[in-house]
């Protein structure tokens, strides 16, 4: 039995004898990560878990009121100051609404949510200073977000209750995303309109904002960041350069931009959590785990409004210069539904990608499912992936697409007798080699299998096995090298 197929057997070998989980809360142990680790297909170190002391306080008893109107931010802020001061241990947080600006987790600190917590942040803009920090990959300037950790060490959020990023109130609409209903609660919050009606803006500072910036999210650095404040939306959870990291089973949800960003951290694990974004909220990513090691991500369900489960590291110059990989990961038993993919390489990914290992998961509705995307001018290496045991559903356009013309124009869309000019290989060309794709079930697709690679620098040694879609269209491959199929059907026909 080759390595590929072990771990889902030893998966399912462990929940049946109970010793994969333990503890009240459900939670993985260091036993069961040593486990995980040692039946990957590349080597790997476990990841270690955060060491909290055991002390703990309630917070309540620094002045805060769960009853939706009373800001908590500085008994927050309290709380976590008298637990570092002591060396550490677990706010407790008690069935209520809690209003509050930012919480900043320092070392050895935890906190947890009675599963009637609901936290909320609070919309209001000036307890969000704007900071230095890294988005998409790139060095920027954005708001801090409302959890946030700096080069901490053992930290964790569990529980079972709710963060709500209120991120209605940062977010553009557009038009056509929304129904009649929905698209008249937001003209309701007031903001502006576009020109052509189209898109809602929540102020005028965004909008002057967005048409500097065009479609991305880097507007001219002359504008008065605190007149666009608005557009430098923050990620709900952003976690830089931490280690020993632990979320566990609460629900992150409705974030100004994405959900969970673990930047440039080692050890994480994230278990049995809920993330939530609507729909239609732009860049309402799940999670983006960008030049992290050694992180485990299980028995976790996403329903958001872009990538679902991404994996970044970094982009062109900055993500070169920064120079930090992404590297042993496993994701498994996790669910998506809406996102505009189920499990994403890129676009970001200039630092290099390499030993992932994806297994058990599900793709119900989902965009794409599972999704590798670059271009030109990126840079970097993505390597050795594993994908097996993937079940989809519904699949909007590809089950299966390897793209890099992404925000660009491929050669094979190109009109007829115009010649793409000879493109050099050189750091800035992206690499994508040496990935396998093993027992996937795909129920219905626009198409299976699409693979664009560049003229340049071929995708390369991808292989697919014993693998079964249902889909409108095949297999499509072009600039690819040592592509092989065995056991793959599409619509009942063998590839």
């Amino acid at each position: 039995m080759t390595l590929r197929r072990l771990f889902p057997a030893l998966a399912a070998l462990l929940a049946l004898s109970g010793c994969c989980r333990s503890g009240a809360d459900g939670s993985l142990t260091e036993s069961d990560l040593k486990a995980l680790a040692a039946a990957q297909p590349f080597e790997m170190q476990a990841p270690a878990l955060p060491r909290i002391p055991s002390r703990t306080v309630l917070l309540t008893d620094f002045g805060a009121v769960g009853d939706g109107r009373s800001l908590c931010t500085e008994a927050f802020a309290s709380a976590i100051e008298e637990l570092s001061g002591k060396g550490g241990g677990t706010l407790e947080v008690p069935a209520g609404i809690w209003r509050t600006g930012p919480i900043e987790l320092k070392s050895c600190i935890g906190i947890h949510l009675d599963r009637d917590a609901v936290v909320v942040f609070d919309p209001d803009q000036d307890l969000y200073p704007i900071i230095d920090t890294n988005f998409e990959g790139l060095d920027v300037r954005r708001c801090l977000s409302p959890l946030n950790a700096t080069g901490a060490h053992d930290i964790a959020i569990t529980g079972s209750g709710v963060f709500d990023g209120s991120g209605e109130y940062w977010r553009e609409v557009k038009r056509r995303k929304v129904g009649d209903d929905t698209w008249k609660t937001v003209l309701a919050r007031g903001g502006v309109l576009s020109e052509d009606g189209k898109v809602w803006y929540p102020d005028e500072g965004y909008a002057k904002a967005r048409a500097t910036a065009g479609s991305l999210n880097y507007p001219d650095p002359s504008l008065d960041e605190n007149e666009i404040k608005t557009f430098l939306r923050p990620v709900l959870l952003s976690f830089r350069e931490c280690e020993r990291v632990l979320l566990s089973g609460c629900t992150f949800q409705n974030s100004p931009c994405w959900n969970l960003h673990p930047l440039w951290c080692k050890d994480v694990v994230i278990e049995g959590i809920t993330v939530r974004n609507p729909h239609y909220s732009t860049n309402g990513d799940g999670i983006d785990i960008e030049a992290c090691e050694r992180v485990v991500l299980t028995g976790s369900s996403f329903d958001v409004g872009d990538d679902a489960i991404c994996i970044k590291s970094g982009k062109d110059e900055d993500g070169r210069r920064h120079a930090r990989k992404c590297r042993d990961l496993v994701i498994s038993d996790c669910t998506v539904y809406h996102g505009h993919g189920g499990f994403v390489v890129g676009s970001e990914m200039s630092g290099g990608v390499e030993n992932i290992h994806v297994t058990g998961c599900r793709f119900i509705g989902t965009d794409v499912g599972l999704r590798f995307k670059s271009t030109r001018g990126r840079g970097g290496l993505v390597k050795d992936i594993w994908c097996d045991h993937i079940y989809m559903k519904d699949i909007v356009t590809y089950g299966v697409i390897f793209n890099l013309y992404y925000a660009g124009v491929a050669a094979t869309e190109l009109a007829d007798g115009v010649i793409e000019p000879l493109v050099e290989v050189d750091e800035t060309t992206p690499e994508f080699r040496d990935c396998h794709f093993s027992d996937i079930i795909c129920a219905g697709a626009k198409q299976a299998v699409f693979i664009n690679g560049l003229p340049e620098l071929p995708v390369r040694n991808l292989d697919f096995s014993s693998s079964v879609f249902t889909a409108g269209k095949g297999v499509e491959v072009h600039y690819a090298e040592g592509v092989t199929f065995e056991d793959v059907f599409v619509n009942g026909e063998k590839i």
